[in-house]
């Protein structure tokens, strides 16, 4: 399996992993038994997901069966807005390891570098954007401070690296300035309708692994009415005129275009035919022209924006 290696600590990061956002609860246990099944190494979850404790299930199920053992499997969680204060960070990062049923993360992530207020887990969880009243209530930790909560649990074993989601370049080279452990990982949204070259030149100027989320653009925001009526990428000549070439599906294209430059894709899904297709994307290499014409697709079309949620937390402004 295609793997990035990670600059502090060596660790092999698969270059493709199964991500659990919107994965069904109900079904979740079995999808990530039948992904570790077919071969996937990597599982992406969340606090926020609310379905670490099915993944842990299917994870714990797939170990007794002899598939895998913990070691083979790299396991990545997410720190939620709510739970940003140096107090309350290796609280939660304990309560979704016990939701695992795991010891420790093989990736933890701030996952946006936006801090609220913060709710009891036995009161909400996962918490959401809202307070009780349907509003947001921004809290006050600096990332500073969030970060710093970070490096202790490596230190404690908790995670074995550490890194964020949804950051920009200014807030990493800030982090950057008093890390003792420097963010190993980014993970951002990324698809041809939103390329961010220059934030993943960034990164690997840095030799920080860049992962991508919401490869297929705006058909992973249907389901949620926030597609913002973009046209699907799936049905693009560009993208077509690759997958006829290769014998390949569209959705296998959209990921090898960001894989065969080294970024790390995480696509979901609740289908067991697309889950395995998903993981048969890296046996075949899109030309020099191909990856620049699916490059020219790029629009700088954002789906998944907290601004549109509270206007004072526009954080890509």
């Amino acid at each position: 399996m295609s793997t990035i290696e990670l600059k502090r600590t060596g660790q092999k990061m698969p270059l493709v992993g199964f991500g659990l956002w919107k994965v069904t609860k109900s079904s979740c246990a079995d999808t990530v038994y039948n992904a570790i099944k077919e071969g996937y190494r990597l599982l992406d979850g969340a606090g926020d997901y609310g379905n670490e404790k099915e993944a842990g299930e299917g994870v714990k199920r797939a170990i007794a069966d002899g598939l895998v053992k913990r070691e083979d499997l790299f396991i990545t969680s997410k720190l939620w807005n709510t739970f940003h204060a140096k107090e309350h960070v290796e609280q939660l990062s304990r309560k979704q390891l016990a939701l695992w049923g795991i010891d420790y993360f093989d990736l933890f992530l701030i996952h946006f570098p936006i801090s609220l207020e913060y709710v009891d887990p036995a009161h909400r969880y996962p918490p959401e954007w809202w307070g009780d009243d349907k509003k947001v209530h921004l809290g006050k930790a600096p990332i500073q401070e969030t970060w710093t909560a970070l490096e202790k649990l490596v230190d404690e074993g908790l995670a074995k690296n550490i890194g964020v989601s949804n950051f920009q370049a200014q807030t990493i080279l800030d982090i950057q300035r008093y890390a003792r452990y420097e963010p190993q990982v980014l993970q951002i949204e990324l698809h041809p309708y939103l390329s961010q070259e220059a934030l993943v030149n960034f990164s690997k100027t840095h030799n920080i692994a860049v992962t991508a989320y919401s490869s297929f653009g705006p058909q992973g925001y249907v389901e949620l009415g926030m597609d913002k009526s973009a046209p699907s990428l799936f049905a693009h000549n560009a993208v077509i005129q690759a997958a006829t070439t290769h014998q390949k599906s569209s959705p296998q294209v959209l990921l090898r275009w960001a894989t065969q430059r080294g970024i790390a894709v995480i696509p979901k899904s609740n289908t067991h035919e697309r889950l395995v297709e998903n993981l048969q994307s890296l046996d075949f290499t899109l030309t020099d022209d191909e990856i620049k014409a699916i490059n020219g697709l790029n629009i700088n079309l954002r789906l998944n924006d907290p601004a549109e949620i509270d206007p004072r937390i526009a954080i890509f402004a």
